[in-house]
């Protein structure tokens, strides 16, 4: 998923890629990944806007991630927030002005890239996510879905991020076809 602040959905889509001419409508999540499945693109972007921020949720092969600086071109504002479920750990990058500001993956926040890896270092000791010299703070016996949900919750109350499940689930969005190539 792909969020932005500065701009609307449908040039989020443009700049994640979207094919010219009119997407195929509105879409729900099992509809997307049933369109992804006979497209020729690499994803069907979804879009919306809620609380200031443009969201994309892609189905297929997200190109949030690798567009992450151009998405934020202009002064723009842009997360990607990744859940890998083939292949762990979750994924978030936040850019800013069409630079990388910071990214890292979730369990592996003491990892940081970016130009500014230690942007949210004060929010992840705060959590108790990092200790104070920007290493890991979890015990080995912490459960990682704990230590996850502080994260998240460092970046929903960092970015003002708080995106119902069902508009990523279940609404029928506005949808376009994205090619990374």
């Amino acid at each position: 998923m792909t969020l932005a602040r500065g701009i609307g959905p449908a040039e989020l889509a443009a700049r994640l890629g979207a094919l010219p001419g009119p997407g195929p409508g509105p879409l729900d999540a099992g509809q997307a990944w049933r369109l992804y499945d006979t497209v020729d693109g690499d994803a069907v972007a979804r879009v919306g806007t809620w609380a200031g921020w443009a969201f994309a949720v892609e189905h297929g092969l997200p190109a949030g991630g690798e567009r992450l600086a151009e998405v934020s071109r202009a002064g723009v504002e842009a997360v990607h927030l990744d859940p890998q479920p083939d292949r762990p750990p979750r994924q978030f990058a936040y850019a800013r002005d069409g630079e990388l500001v910071c990214c890292f993956g979730l369990g592996e926040e003491c990892w940081r890239g970016g130009h500014r890896p230690d942007f949210l270092v004060p929010e992840l000791v705060a959590a108790k996510v990092l200790a104070p010299d920007g290493g890991c703070a979890a015990s080995d016996d912490e459960p990682g879905r704990d230590r996850d949900r502080r994260t998240l919750a460092v970046l929903e109350h960092r970015f003002g991020l708080s995106l119902p499940r069902h508009l990523i689930e279940s609404a029928a969005l506005p949808a376009y076809v994205t090619c990374t190539r």
